[in-house]
């Protein structure tokens, strides 16, 4: 690895929207990454077979609740910016053992950030200046919205979730590490992300597979929750900008201005798999079915992307019909990367048992 590059450590690498970002910065010139992820059961080292042997690109497993290990990898490395991205993420996972998402979620983010100061502590000069820890969360954090307006950067936190909880609490963590130690940190809260290698869990590949296979598709209520949704790949270009050009101590939302409720979600994946791939006697959006809502199941998100617009020059490139689109083609292409996962999870529901 070049010296001069941009060092990047990405935790949580080996996710959906950190292999993501792992992918486009290895397109950008002259950096270098380190991708530091456990391998839980969401991480998907397929999702990076393109980048193994590439000299700007190392692997390391381990935990990031693992002071030892996370100070081990930091020393070694040296990173100029750390992109957190390692997380427990699913919703309804955290209703049913919400333990692992204050491990990772909160714990995890106060390893991170003690062993970044200290790394950031040591560095002096141009190093000390460029270092940037990067803190990437959730709209979640915000609670729900009514009918109308939108979250933006300062409003107030009312997360609902197990899940959204330990990301609020994370979310401070890296606010007072900034505020008391100066440690250079920017956070950014975004969106539901959509596109291809998502583990098929969430809504859209579950939905999109289950339609493919034939299988009820199954939507909580009346389908009538509101997100906003946001291709991971203009995800990942907006993570980078800010990481590299955001101003340490801010904060910036990243949405896709595609706001949808989840019927209108799965309504549209049924009528492109009915035209990419039909099925004879089949019409998909017959496989819909309604089912108990989860608990405490937020109304709707709705992010105001302007900072990141006006600030840094980002856009989302995909609306969600361009980039649906090309998502549910990927996975009628890409059967070999989501049937192995598909084979340890095949779509049950969780979240219905209490903690």
């Amino acid at each position: 690895m070049s010296q001069q590059a941009l060092r990047v450590m990405v935790t949580g690498g080996s996710g959906f929207i950190g292999s993501a970002v792992c992918r486009h910065l290895a397109g950008q010139n002259n950096v270098a990454i380190l991708n530091y992820d456990k391998l839980t059961y969401a991480a998907a080292p397929a999702s990076l077979a393109m980048l193994e042997g590439r000299s700007d690109y190392c692997f390391v497993r381990g935990d990031v609740a693992d002071a030892d290990a996370v100070a081990a990898t930091i020393r070694d490395f040296r990173p100029d910016t750390i992109m957190h991205l390692a997380a427990e993420s699913h919703v309804d996972r955290s209703i049913t053992g919400p333990g692992d998402f204050i491990q990772t979620n909160i714990v995890g983010t106060y390893v991170m950030l003690q062993a970044a100061l200290e790394h950031w502590r040591g560095l002096s000069g141009e190093a000390k200046d460029r270092f940037r820890f990067h803190h990437i969360s959730t709209d979640e954090v915000f609670g729900s919205l009514g009918p109308d307006g939108l979250f933006s950067e300062t409003t107030p936190y009312d997360p609902r979730s197990p899940y959204s909880a330990s990301k609020a609490s994370s979310d401070h963590l890296a606010r007072a590490w900034s505020h008391t130690y100066g440690l250079p940190v920017v956070v950014s809260n975004c969106s539901n992300n959509y596109g291809p290698y998502h583990f098929p869990e969430k809504l859209i590949p579950l939905v999109t597979l289950n339609a493919l296979e034939g299988k009820p598709l199954p939507v909580y209520g009346q389908g009538d929750n509101v997100r906003d949704w946001l291709h991971v790949e203009d995800h990942a270009r907006a993570l980078h900008l800010i990481a590299t050009r955001g101003v340490p101590g801010e904060s910036y939302n990243v949405g896709g201005r595609n706001e949808r409720t989840n019927l209108q979600v799965v309504e549209t994946i049924c009528d492109i798999l009915d035209e990419l791939r039909p099925a004879p006697g089949l019409r998909r959006r017959d496989l819909i079915t309604f089912v108990a809502d989860r608990p405490g199941h937020d109304a709707r998100y709705a992010i105001d992307a302007t900072k990141l617009e006006t600030e840094l020059g980002w856009k989302a490139q995909e609306t969600f019909d361009t980039g649906l689109r090309k998502t549910v083609q990927w996975y009628l292409d890409n059967e070999a990367w989501w049937a192995p996962l598909r084979a340890r999870y095949a779509g049950q529901r969780l979240g219905l048992k209490s903690a």
